[in-house]
Order: C-alpha cells, then structure tokens, then sequence
C-alpha cells in the first residue's frame, strides 16, 4: 500500500485571479515579467503592494524627509551647554580674569577655597568635572573657582601651574594650603585635602597675596579712625 502524501493547501485572494485574463491563463508558455510602467520614479524598490483593489507598486517616502529629522536633532543637540559651563549651584565660581581670581579670594574671608585649573580640551578635566559638581554640592560651605587655563594662561603661569587638572587650596589669612594635581582614579586626594583643611579656625590677619599676585591692589582702602 503506498503512502499518502499531504500537499500543503494554498489560498488564493479572488482579487488577484480577477486580475488575470483567461488567454494567460490557458497558455502554456512562461509568464513574462514586465517593468512596472506606473511608477514614475525608477529608484523606487521593485516591490509589490498587495490589496483587494489590485497590484501596485509599493514607493518608498522621499529621502529630503530624513535629512530634515537630521538637521532638527543637531540644531537640539548644540542648544545644549557645554561640559565646562556647568555649575554645580552657588558656590562654584568662573573666574575670567585675574582681578576676578584675586576679589573671589578676598571676599572668602576664612572661608576654605577650592581652584579648579582646567582646559576645554583635557580629557582628564572633563571626566572629572562631574566627581567635582557633586562635591560641590555636598560641601555648600566650601567656595569652588573654576579657571580656564587658556583664558587665563599669564595668571596660572604665575601660581605655577603646568599640568591639568590641578588645584588649589586657600584660606584667607593662610593662604595657600595645599596645591596637587589630580585625575578622576585619585579624586579621593581632594576628598582627604578637604577633610584636612576644613576645620574651624579664626583670622589671624589680613588675607595673604598669592604668588607673584598681590590682594592689595584691588582691597577697599579704609576710613581713618579718629585720633
């Protein structure tokens, strides 16, 4: 007894037999394929859309549309702000200048003092700007200037400085405290500094200059109290 073999039934859309004519139909030969003459654009892709009311060409949207979405998402990306223009709130200062840098200081009074001295384009600057924000926020009492290097290139070759990242400690009548530099695997160096630094202490006398800088050129001069 031989066996039975199930072939696999197909269903066929009437829509698509109504299409056909009967000479094609009946006609032994092959079916020739014939380019798709309704289509306009002969870039479009050689597909077909099948529906109940026949065959058409399936065209695929213009690319002008992507490039218009390109453009929106740059236009939103460069409204953004740049990594160095971020503030982590009030206690965290741009200094432009050295007068700026000098006055930030003076007005401190003994108020612990932390300088960033960094570069746009330094790698080791931007990653860790944000350990640097966060600790600014957890320390509202610690007063932190942020100096552009470029911007500020005779002012910091005056402190000293020459590798970035690097910072300062002051305290007014002390002075400088503490001058490191520091990437993002040794930030606990500026945690265990600010530890150190920030106990309780009284004036002692005038805040003192800073380097080859000077507070005296831009303090307030004093009333003169009576003989």
């Amino acid at each position: 007894m031989a066996d039975a073999i199930l072939l696999p039934s197909f269903r066929v859309s009437s829509s698509l037999l109504t299409t056909a004519s009967a000479s094609t139909l009946n006609s032994s030969s092959q079916p020739s394929i014939s380019p798709l003459s309704s289509c306009s654009d002969r870039r479009a892709s050689p597909f077909l859309f099948v529906s109940s009311d026949g065959v058409s060409p399936f065209v695929p949207a213009p690319k002008k549309q992507f490039h218009s979405l390109k453009v929106h998402a740059t236009i939103a990306e460069t409204d953004q702000p740049k990594w160095w223009e971020k503030n982590a709130g009030p206690n965290m200062v741009d200094i432009h200048s050295t007068p700026e840098f000098l006055s930030a200081l003076s007005e401190a009074g003994e108020r612990l003092v932390i300088v960033e001295f960094y570069g746009t384009w330094c790698a080791s600057c931007r990653a860790l700007f944000p350990k640097l924000c966060k600790t600014a926020q957890e320390h509202p009492e610690i007063l932190f200037l942020k100096v552009n290097f470029d911007e500020n290139k005779p002012m910091c070759k005056s402190l000293n400085v020459k590798v970035l990242p690097f910072f300062h400690f002051y305290r007014g009548s002390e002075g400088q405290l503490e001058a490191f530099s520091c990437s993002l695997a040794k930030f606990q160096k500026i945690k265990d500094a600010i530890v150190k630094h920030s106990t309780e202490r009284c004036s002692i006398g005038p805040p003192k200059g800073v380097g080859e800088l000077t507070l005296d050129s831009i303090a307030a001069p004093k009333d003169n109290l009576p003989s």
